[in-house]
């Protein structure tokens, strides 16, 4: 039997790139909050002791970039001087501008040339959904997310006190054939302060963190790296400058499934890059979980200003149960990919996006392109 090494990993809310999106994301939610229709395109660089805020905005809601930015930060933990990047001291400068009107007109119903809200811009973006976890996800994304998650859960009950917000994991999971066995590696990265000893740091981590996550993937020839350099007592912003948009396959399906390129955080839902994507793991979810195939991705791609996908295109992997054809067809016919249905079905003008800009936008409760309710539909759809 084929025996294989998938690998996946995560980062923690206090990772620079994933402060970035947080911040980005809160921004866009801080609009959507009194102005629905709101459109937003938000960038964030963070780096020593400064945060820049940039972008395009078309609202006319007012939004404090300040008290957002610091806000966000002291959430996460950067909220004192030993933390490497605090809230209350460091420099905020607000580069937002207005949205171009070319761009505006393709999006606005009834405006450019067609009547209908089209595209915010061009592109392909990917949903992917498998049986293989209780999520439909991928095993080893899965795993690194809840190892960060976990990471952050003991630093702020202060199970491990002395951890800092920065912190990384990466999980390899060992197949035999299609079937995750075990977990062949496990790294995980904590930033933590410097009274501590590495010994110690590692010790609780594997006790706390790797052991009671990974349950029974992990045995005695499992693989670990705490810590690997030796040292990390430096970290967050101030050692490593983060910007929005840069991780983009730990947001998704941890390179397990292809990607389109197109980043979520600090984009309103217009932008089909963010919802294009979200009903596109909507779709695939329900075909899953409707048993038509046990693995499922789906591609869709659009011009910019025009309702209508120019393309949709399946690849179940040879797992389908029915017809890859059918199952096409009937996602034609229970899904409607256009912008405005999109945005309208799973309620993408409501400010529901900085929630999603840490541990993953996708194999989490509580988010309608997570739901399975169209599965009934596809398999009646289908015969």
């Amino acid at each position: 039997m084929e025996i294989k090494l998938i690998t996946s990993e995560s980062v923690t809310e206090g990772h620079p790139d994933k402060v970035c999106d947080q911040i980005s994301d809160g921004i866009l939610d801080e609009i959507l909050k009194n102005d629905p229709d709101g459109h937003v395109a938000v960038e964030t660089f963070a780096t020593n002791g400064l945060v820049v805020v940039g972008g395009e905005v078309r609202t006319k809601n007012y939004v404090q970039v300040d008290d957002t930015v610091r806000r966000i930060l002291k959430n996460i933990g950067y909220d004192g001087a030993d933390s490497g990047f605090d809230c209350d001291s460091v420099g905020i400068l607000s580069a937002l501008h207005s949205q171009s009107a070319e761009i505006a007109q393709g999006v606005d119903v009834g405006s450019g040339e067609y009547k209908e809200q089209g595209a915010g811009d061009q592109g392909l973006m990917y949903g992917f959904a498998t049986n293989e976890t209780k999520e439909l996800m991928p095993l080893p994304i899965v795993l690194a997310h809840k190892l960060t998650a976990r990471l952050a859960q003991v630093r702020k009950d202060k199970t491990l006190h002395y951890l800092r917000p920065d912190g990384k994991s990466q999980v390899t999971v060992e197949y035999h054939g299609n079937k995750a066995k075990r977990v062949e590696t496990v790294v995980i990265a904590a930033c933590h302060s410097d009274k501590v000893k590495l010994a110690k740091v590692r010790s609780d981590i594997l006790k706390y963190v790797i052991k009671p996550v990974l349950g029974r993937f992990f045995d005695n020839n499992t693989r670990v790296f705490i810590n690997s350099t030796g040292a990390f007592t430096f970290g967050g912003p101030a050692a490593d400058t983060g910007l929005t948009g840069r991780k983009i396959i730990v947001d998704t399906y941890g390179g397990v499934a292809r990607h389109g390129g197109g980043c979520f955080s600090g984009k309103d839902s217009s932008k089909v890059d963010r919802s294009g994507a979200y009903m596109a793991r909507y779709a695939a979810k329900n075909v899953v979980a409707a048993g038509l195939a046990d693995k499922c991705e789906l591609q869709v791609a659009y011009a910019i200003g025009v309702a209508e996908p120019v393309g949709i295109y399946i690849d179940t992997f040879g797992t389908n149960h029915k017809p890859e054809a059918l199952i096409l067809k009937a996602i034609r016919k229970v899904f409607d990919f256009r912008p405005r249905a999109i945005i309208e079905h799973l309620g993408l003008k409501k400010p529901v996006f900085l929630k999603t800009a840490a541990y993953g936008h996708f194999g989490r409760p509580g988010f309608a392109w997570e739901m399975t309710d169209k599965a009934a539909a596809l398999k009646k759809a289908i015969k």
